[in-house]
């Protein structure tokens, strides 16, 4: 074959390639019809996680949430919802759509799949009120066994039933740290408790991080600053916090963090 030859295929060549790319890309492409959720990019799959955890939340149907959830192949939906509720609590998305992300969280992880979730709540004996003043924060990966999904009595408020210094070490940071139960003694996930400060305010939920308890929440302070903690469904703020210094067996100092118990007394109206 001569080059005119050659010249000549090449240029057919581009001239195919050029029409079968314009007809797939402009004339007829692709299109997506019912593709599955796992297939959606990033951000689409957490509004859809979003809109399963907001039904859930309208509905308390926690098999339909568990079939929506399915779709996603995800064999730890409770931590990667957890974690989702997390990051848009960061970003200063709605609180209602964080609390939902965190309830949903927090009822996979109290209940197994294929339990069915009781309406009646375990009874546990209530904590003791008394406790020492100077404790380290639990930091148990289990997760409680209870086949039932822990909320607070409507209408009935919360009381502050324990303020207490925590010092320990190990904290990277001073924390407020919350934790909501209650009459019956059981952790209260998805409560919005709200934090103040002479410069700003924020606001933080229960249940979001379950490793440490569903009505476990924690707040990270600065030092030198005092703050004053609401829980939503409380009568009455915290106030004065503000980091005081601890001392090790070393004799070495570290900013220490604060432990607030919160419960809803029996038979409140």
């Amino acid at each position: 074959m001569t080059r005119s030859d050659w010249i000549s295929i090449l240029i057919g060549v581009a001239l195919g390639l050029a029409v079968g790319l314009f007809y797939a890309w402009s004339v007829s492409p692709v299109e997506y019809i019912d593709t599955s959720p796992a297939s959606l990019r990033s951000d689409f799959k957490a509004d859809y996680l979003a809109l399963i955890a907001s039904a859930f939340d309208g509905t308390g149907d926690l098999a339909r949430a568990r079939a929506r959830l399915a779709l996603f192949s995800d064999p730890n939906p409770a931590d990667s919802l957890a974690a989702l509720a997390q990051q848009r609590l960061a970003q200063g998305r709605p609180g209602p759509e964080v609390s939902a992300l965190a309830l949903l969280a927090s009822a996979l992880s109290e209940s197994p799949p294929n339990t069915p979730v009781s309406t009646q709540t375990a009874r546990p004996a209530p904590p003791a009120t008394t406790t020492p003043t100077s404790t380290r924060f639990p930091t148990s990966t289990s997760r409680p066994a209870v086949t039932s999904i822990p909320s607070a009595t409507p209408g009935s408020p919360f009381n502050l039933e324990s303020k207490e210094m925590v010092c320990d070490a190990q904290l990277a940071e001073p924390l407020i740290q919350v934790r909501v139960l209650d009459a019956s003694g059981n952790e209260v996930p998805g409560l919005e408790i709200l934090v103040v400060w002479d410069t700003g305010q924020d606001q933080f939920f229960t249940g979001l991080k379950p490793e440490l308890g569903m009505g476990y929440g924690d707040f990270t302070m600065t030092p030198q600053t005092t703050y004053t903690v609401q829980l939503a469904q409380a009568d009455l703020p915290v106030t004065g916090l503000r980091s005081e210094e601890c001392t090790d067996s070393q004799g070495e100092t570290f900013p220490g963090s604060w432990l607030l118990v919160f419960l809803q007394p029996e038979g409140a109206p």
